[in-house]
C-alpha cells in the first residue's frame, strides 16, 4: 500500500515515524507534500520517504491519502485537490478535528462513492503513545477502517468509534493531554510552594503520573479501588484526597470536560 500525506507538520511526521518503526509501512511507499518544501524534503531525507512537489502529485501516486491539516485549510486542500481525487479514488483519511466525513463529502459535489475515514488522533502520538478514535463514511469498507485502525495503533492505541462520540473522544483524549500536563505542572508548583526546586519538582510529578497511568493500564481494577490501595486509615494520601473534593475536584474535571465537548460540536456545525 503506497500511503500519501498532504501536510507534515508534527502530527504527519509522527505518523511516518510510527509506521516505518513499526513496520507497518516501507519508507519507499511513503510519499509527502507539504507547502514548507525545505522542511518536508529534510525529512524525507532523512526517513527514506518521498518528498514530492504538489498535491495532485501525491494523489495520483498512493492508494491512501492522509490529509494531515488543520480544519481550516481542509476545504481548500479539497478543493485544490478535488478533480484529482475523483480521478483517481484514493482512500482518503482525515485528521482534521471537527470535520466531519459528511463535511468532507459534500465539497466534492458529487455523487459518486468516496471512501472517507476520519480519524481523531492526539499529540501523544508524537512518542509513540497517542490514542485514536476511528470511524467511516457508509462508502468506506471495514477493511478500510480496519487498516487505519492498524496504522493509527503503530503510534499508540486506535478504537473504532461511531462518529456521533467524536466530539466526547476529543474531550477525553484529544485535549485531555492539556489538562494533563496542567494537573502535573499544578503538583510541581505545589513542590515548589514547599521549597522543592521546579525542574526537579516537575521531574518528579511526571513520573509518578507516568507510573499511575501505566499501573492502571495493566490493572483490572477500578480507580477507585487503587485510590484506596494508596489512601492509609488517616494518613496523608486521605487528606489531601478530601482537600480536593471540598473544593469541587471531579465536578470541576466533569465540568472542564462538558465545556470541551460543547464547543466541538459548535465548530462541527459551523
Amino acid at each position: 500500500m503506497k500511503i500519501g500525506f498532504i501536510g507534515a507538520g508534527n502530527m504527519a511526521t509522527a505518523i511516518v515515524t510510527g509506521i516505518i518503526q513499526k513496520g507497518f509501512s516501507q519508507p519507499e511507499n511513503i510519499y509527502l507534500y507539504d507547502i514548507s518544501t525545505e522542511k518536508v524534503q529534510a525529512f524525507a531525507k532523512e526517513v527514506g520517504a518521498h518528498a514530492l512537489e504538489n498535491p495532485q502529485e501525491v494523489i495520483e501516486t498512493v492508494d491512501t491519502l492522509i490529509l494531515a491539516v488543520k480544519p481550516n485549510v481542509i476545504k481548500g486542500v479539497l478543493l485544490a485537490a478535488k478533480d484529482a481525487i475523483l480521478k483517481n479514488d484514493p482512500l482518503i483519511v482525515s485528521i482534521a478535528a471537527g470535520t466531519s466525513t459528511e463535511a468532507i463529502y459534500e465539497v466534492f459535489e458529487t455523487n459518486q462513492p468516496i471512501r472517507i475515514v476520519r480519524v481523531m488522533p492526539n499529540m501523544n502520538a508524537m512518542v509513540g503513545e497517542g490514542a485514536a478514535a476511528v470511524c467511516g463514511n457508509p462508502s468506506a469498507t471495514q477493511t478500510d477502517i480496519s487498516t487505519i485502525i492498524d496504522l493509527f495503533n503503530a503510534v499508540g492505541k486506535a478504537w473504532p468509534l461511531e462518529e456521533k462520540y467524536f466530539s466526547i473522544f476529543t474531550a477525553i483524549a484529544g485535549s485531555s493531554p492539556a489538562y494533563a500536563f496542567l494537573f502535573i505542572d499544578s503538583i510541581a508548583r505545589a513542590a515548589v510552594k514547599n521549597g522543592l526546586p521546579k525542574d526537579l519538582a516537575l521531574e518528579m510529578a511526571t513520573q509518578a503520573i507516568l507510573g499511575s497511568a501505566e499501573t492502571l493500564a495493566q490493572s483490572k481494577e477500578n480507580p477507585w479501588t487503587l485510590i484506596d490501595r494508596v489512601s492509609s486509615p488517616g494518613g496523608t494520601t486521605v487528606a489531601g484526597i478530601v482537600e480536593l473534593e471540598d473544593h469541587g475536584f471531579i465536578s470541576t474535571v466533569i465540568k472542564g470536560i462538558d465545556a470541551t465537548i460543547r464547543k466541538d460540536e459548535e465548530l462541527g456545525k459551523k
